[in-house]
């Protein structure tokens, strides 16, 4: 038996404790803790830096932007001429300081719509701004950001929009015009969406994503434009937005989406604040930073990957890890040595005595026995071997015994079917002597076809043709049962058949097949046969006189009781 000292598990463990010894698996772990939280410590200092950062760079160019939009609202001007859209002078004067405003936005275009008629004046300095573009409809779906806006109960709205008859997509700066309490229309200026997101969105460094988001959680700006939630306005007031246009929709967690709800109240509530959070971001545990800009209603959102973000210098970490994967690879050169020595050249002999057993060589040597696991595997599999020999020699004797006794019954079971066939066959020579084959062929030559296919050798269907002169008797008569007790009952029926017909004459078909029943009856009425045993037959009788007379007579169910005796046959 072998013994722990020398065992093959003792060698292995041995082996292995050796090697996670010069690994130094738990300074390693130990390490990698302290690196991830100093990772995470400057991670968020420069997460907040950064947002804070874009927050200024975003909040001074749309500031601009927007106060630009409201003060164009706010002007007498505006106002005097919505009061009176179709006078021409207010209109030429309203057109003429729009123009103004033009050269000052940042897009070099501004627009107007009348909240009386819908009318959409549009100008970028190349087509004519005094002349509507188009006219919104209130029922048109597309057009459902103006109205919405013109209730709402600021003075203005930022609204990411695609407009389809002037073929842009721009961030607009929807201000609301106003007389008193009446809402006069919306005017403003607009981003260009492309423009902005590269300047401001996309950034350089890799593991961060920068995105605005708007209070309802609609995504503004991000540097995938399929999940900007365009025109939301539209999507707030039909009931929701799809939600992977919305930055709780990119969160994977529940309870992350519940964390992010919290930060963006406390975002709103602390404006001079970075709120950060940790949440699942496509599939990546991520840093959140949020920080509210109250006079745009929006926030900076700022994502990172700490794994994927360059935090810290990567130079010594990568020294390090050059290192840690060259020892790593030492002693994993040491220890394949060690088991291949130990383990699989044994086992690699074994393998090969078991495939030669496999074949069919049960003399072949087996590996030379140790004081391990090994021999002990060695000595069993040898005694294994030898019960295999012997459980194989038992029953390939009694193999062969069986294929013998096997071929005996098959030669008997062979003899048998071919007497049977051979009887069948002579059965079936004797019952087509009764067919009037021959008497057909002389009588009536080409002038008739038969078609008859029984479904046995031998059966219970047949035929018969009886001629006096120009008068013929025809008929076909099926006989309960197939094969070999179908076959006997024809014979019972074409006895009775010719006793009745030579008793009844030819021309009475429906007197032949009573007679035909009692005739049955008769022969069967001395065998007490059981119910189940069908002894009935289906027969019907044609008489053809060559002077235009034609009688047929048919019955079912003849000699067996059902119908009743006596019942008349069909006969016309």
């Amino acid at each position: 038996m072998a013994t722990w000292g020398f065992g093959l598990r003792a060698k292995s463990m041995l082996a292995l404790l050796l090697a996670c010894l010069f690994a130094l698996i738990p300074a390693g772990l130990v390490g990698w803790q302290v690196l991830d939280a100093v990772r995470e410590h400057f991670g968020t200092a420069y997460l907040r830096n950064f947002t804070l950062l874009k927050r200024q760079q975003i909040l001074a160019p749309v500031s601009r932007e927007l106060t630009l939009s409201l003060r164009l609202a706010d002007s007498q001007v505006t106002r005097q001429w919505l009061l009176d859209e179709h006078d021409a002078a207010k209109r030429s004067l309203f057109f003429a300081e729009a123009e103004g405003y033009r050269r000052d936005f940042r897009s070099q275009t501004f627009f107007i719509i009348p909240a009386s008629t819908g009318n959409y004046y549009f100008g970028d300095g190349q087509r004519q701004s005094d002349v509507p573009s188009y006219q919104l409809q209130r029922d048109k779906k597309s057009d459902a950001w103006f109205f919405n806006t013109l209730h709402q109960p600021g003075s203005y709205d930022i609204n990411v929009n695609y407009d389809e008859n002037l073929k842009l997509t721009q961030i607009w700066f929807n201000a609301i015009i106003r007389d008193g309490d009446k809402v006069l229309g919306l005017t403003g200026g607009s981003l260009d969406l492309t423009t902005f997101i590269e300047r401001f969105i996309v950034t350089p460094e890799v593991g961060l994503t920068p995105m605005i988001v708007a209070q309802n959680g609609a995504i503004q700006a991000h540097r995938d434009i399929r999940l900007i939630a365009t025109n939301q306005i539209t999507h707030s007031a039909l009931g929701a937005l799809p939600p992977e246009q919305t930055l709780s929709g990119q969160i994977d967690h529940a309870s992350d989406r519940e964390l992010l709800a919290t930060a963006l109240r406390n975002a709103e509530e602390k404006t001079d604040e970075v709120v950060i959070i940790p949440v699942h971001l496509a599939g990546k545990p991520q840093l959140m930073a949020l920080a509210y800009i109250p006079e745009l209603r929006w926030h900076i959102v700022t994502a990172m990957d700490l794994k994927a973000a360059r935090i810290l210098d990567q130079t010594w970490a990568r020294s390090g890890l050059i290192l840690l994967v060259m020892l790593l690879a030492t002693l994993l050169l040491a220890f394949s040595y060690a088991v291949e020595r130990l383990l699989l050249r044994p086992l690699k002999k074994l393998q090969q005595s078991a495939t030669a057993i496999a074949r069919g060589d049960y003399d072949t040597p087996l590996p030379t026995a140790s004081r391990d696991e090994m021999g002990d595997l060695s000595q069993a599999f040898g005694s294994m071997a030898q019960q295999i020999r012997d459980h194989t020699t038992e029953l390939e004797n009694k193999v062969a015994a069986r294929t013998q006794a096997l071929a005996e019954a098959n030669q008997e079971m062979q003899r048998a079917h071919r007497q049977i066939s051979d009887s069948i066959d002579y059965a079936s020579l004797i019952q087509r002597t009764i067919l009037p084959q021959q008497q057909l062929r002389q009588t009536l030559d080409e002038g008739h076809c038969v078609l008859w296919q029984p479904r046995d050798v031998v059966g219970g269907d047949f035929y018969i043709f009886r001629q006096d002169g120009e008068r013929y008797l025809l008929g076909v008569v099926d006989c309960a049962g197939h094969g070999v007790p179908g076959a006997l009952m024809t014979m019972l029926a074409r006895a009775a058949l010719d006793h009745a017909i030579n008793t009844c004459g030819l021309d009475q078909p429906a007197a032949i097949l009573q007679e035909t029943d009692r005739g049955m009856r008769a022969m069967l009425q001395e065998c007490e046969l059981p119910r189940a045993i069908a002894t009935n037959l289906d027969a019907g009788l044609v008489f053809v006189d060559l002077k235009y007379t034609l009688r047929f007579a048919g019955q079912n169910q003849l000699e067996d009781g059902y119908p009743p005796a006596g019942r008349q046959p069909l006969d016309r």
